[in-house]
């Protein structure tokens, strides 16, 4: 399988007031075409981060410091705005973590389609409110023609964020972000918007990369699964593999205090301590490191990339590697 995206040993600084936060740290990451790759790990371990990277969407703040990060060929990191702009909507398309405020609030849901697709496509004006009504219909909204004219605040979360997959879709894209795209949804809704998402990019062999720290959800949808912990890829496997045979220490915490298959809340168990604070000048080479039960002075040395066919694991104690 060819890749589509292909990020290698980047690395990523914000300078702030109260010193430089080394959000990402080395890292590497590959989506093939037509693949769904899950990117999971704890709130703030970089996930957003690195998909604002890729797109060239981060805050003015931030500073690449090494790496590379290729889409189709094209450098994203050396690219400028004006190609950024013409690649993203047409050919990568991100579904945000929270559709109310990706959403321009004094627009119409119509109109916003309209204007992606007349950014994006050939379709001609005249038949652009067509299009976006059909976009609408495809998602499942109920009374497309009267919600192309709805304000994003007149509609429920769910309906927002299937608008919000509406608009990533319009264009047909080679690669799909989703970032978080279940967040404050009831159990049924995210059924429904799963299957949607699954359905779409299945049918028009899109690449998806999908960010969660739903572990569950991770499984049901991906065929290969990335963890990431404090701006570190610590682990990449199948899915099948990462969840019957975890190899790394924060991997196996990680599924141990996820709910989904067991009995009881019982037999869920926290991962100890906290992410660590990325503006310490003495960070250590692993930043599992300090939370990790097995730890030992081999931690302290730089970071080896084991591989197994297609399980990499980054750790001094993998015992499990062959």
């Amino acid at each position: 399988m060819s890749d589509l995206l292909h990020v290698r040993n980047l690395s990523l600084q914000f300078k702030t007031r109260d010193g430089v936060v080394n959000a990402l740290q080395d890292v590497s990451l590959s989506i093939g075409k037509g693949e769904t790759v899950g990117l999971v790990g704890e709130s703030g371990s970089g996930k957003s981060v690195l998909s604002y990277a890729i797109l060239g969407l981060s805050d003015t703040a931030a500073r690449v410091t090494q790496g590379t990060a290729y889409f189709d060929g094209m450098d994203l990191l050396a690219a400028k705005e004006a190609d950024l702009q013409e690649i993203r909507g047409r050919e990568v398309s991100m579904i945000f973590q929270n559709p109310k405020v990706a959403l321009n609030p004094i627009r119409k849901v119509g109109h916003q389609l309209e204007d992606v697709l007349l950014r994006h496509t050939t379709v001609l004006r005249s038949e652009v409110k067509a299009r976006a009504i059909e976009c609408l219909a495809e998602m499942k909204i109920p009374d497309p023609e009267r919600r192309y004219h709805a304000y994003p605040f007149e509609l429920s979360g769910g309906l927002c964020q299937r608008v919000m997959i509406a608009l990533a879709l319009a264009c047909g894209p080679k690669l799909l972000i989703a970032d978080e795209p279940t967040t404050g949804l009831d159990v049924t809704t995210q059924a429904a918007i799963m299957a949607l998402v699954k359905e779409k990019t299945r049918a028009r062999g899109m690449a998806t990369l999908l960010i969660t720290h739903d572990l569950g959800l991770a499984r049901e949808q991906c065929d290969r699964i990335v963890v990431m912990h404090a701006g570190h890829i610590v682990e990449s496997a199948p899915t099948e593999a990462l969840f019957t045979e975890p190899r790394h220490p924060y991997t196996r915490l990680l599924i141990g205090a996820t709910p989904v298959g067991r009995a009881s809340l019982e037999e869920l168990t926290a991962i100890g301590g906290s992410l660590p604070d990325l503006r310490r000048t003495d960070l250590p080479t692993c930043r599992f490191a300090e939370r990790c039960p097995g730890r030992s002075e081999a931690c302290a040395l730089p970071l080896p990339e084991l591989v197994d066919g297609n399980h990499v694991v980054r750790c001094h104690r993998v015992e499990m590697m062959v």
